[in-house]
């Protein structure tokens, strides 16, 4: 049984293979997701490109996207073959992309499908089928419809519901808009635990600090961490200590580097440029000294042609020269160490 006590959310052009096995290296047991992909693109498209993952990145789940009960079906059987450990429907992405797609959020609209869907997967597959919603879209916000939304889908097989606890807009907000205008209503969602305690009830939404989970984790079963785990990646390196019980010491930022280079090599052999594998990194120094050097060397060489670990572990070092910079302006009598200049 997967423990979903602490997830990353999936986020599209994020949650690729690249960036789950750096966040394995963080993290051993935090439940990871792919991007979303859709059901249509699995069955005409490059399954290798679309599915394939390293085997430390378990657990992991695949979200898909799609409304086809029969079209989901092979994907879930699909998704099975290849591995993975859960089947994630998406009926929370406001995107105008994936409403003309039919599905993603406006399936809020359509609870007895999004059902179906539910239960023909589970018919196919032995994976636990979940869903990830939000708390409502447009103008059917109200808790009532909510209700009658998980209950309506909960018939159908769905045992654990991943909440972001934003409504969604459907039109006159972009995606980016639907994650930080309308207001988060945490309320909700605890609502919805207390009146369906036999339900799993993922949180979502608006949290950044390791605080602020387990403040959540009074009222839900588990929370998953959206924005936070890429813009500030190590904030998941503690979560395995005071979440998991693990008493092993998490690695420092230099040393998961240092993990990550055969990963990258590897991947490097395989054809893959190195600006793909660098991207999910860059904000693995976040708020300590020598994070804009780090950032600026992967953006400015790890593009070029033949770029290579190198280019990594230079950007390292930038980081190792501006930290003892740091500490040597701190040291200088009279001298202000905040003042210091951050390369």
């Amino acid at each position: 049984m997967l423990d979903r006590l602490i997830a990353v959310a999936p986020m599209l052009d994020w949650t690729d293979r690249h960036y789950r096995y750096f966040i394995r290296l963080l993290s051993r047991h935090t439940l990871l997701y792919t991007e979303m992909v859709t059901t249509g693109a699995i069955l005409r498209g490059d399954r290798e490109r679309l599915l394939a993952h390293d085997p430390a990145e378990y657990p992991l789940a695949l979200q898909l996207g799609g409304s086809d009960p029969a079209e989901l079906v092979r994907c879930a059987r699909i998704a099975a073959d290849w591995g993975y450990d859960e089947i994630n429907l998406n009926v929370g992405c406001p995107s105008d992309r994936v409403q003309s797609g039919r599905f993603g959020a406006c399936l809020m609209a359509e609870p007895d499908l999004v059902a179906a869907c539910v239960a023909a997967m589970r018919a196919a597959t032995d994976l636990p089928v979940t869903v990830k919603t939000r708390i409502g879209i447009d103008e059917r916000d109200s808790y009532q419809e909510l209700a009658d939304f998980v209950r309506r889908v909960a018939a159908g097989g769905c045992m654990v519901f991943i909440v972001h606890a934003r409504k969604a807009w459907l039109s006159g907000l972009s995606p980016k808009e639907n994650r930080e205008i309308p207001p988060l209503r945490y309320e909700v969602v605890h609502q919805l635990k207390r009146d369906f305690p036999e339900l799993t009830i993922v949180l979502n939404g608006g949290l950044t600090t390791l605080e602020q989970v387990t403040e959540q984790l009074r009222q839900a079963d588990g929370v998953m961490i959206g924005r936070a785990a890429y813009e500030n990646p190590y904030l998941l390196a503690e979560v395995d200590r005071r979440f998991f019980g693990s008493s092993a010491s998490p690695p420092n930022r230099h040393q998961v580097v240092r993990a990550l280079l055969p990963y990258l090599e590897e991947r490097l052999r395989a054809g893959t440029p190195l600006q793909c594998m660098t991207r999910p990194i860059l904000g693995l120094f976040q708020g300590i000294p020598g994070a804009r050097a780090w950032r600026r060397v992967l953006s400015e060489r790890a593009w070029r042609q033949g770029a290579g670990v190198e280019v990594v572990e230079a950007a390292l070092e930038r980081v190792a020269e501006t930290d003892r910079e740091s500490q040597i302006a701190g040291a200088t009598p009279g001298h202000d160490a905040g003042s210091t200049t951050r390369a």
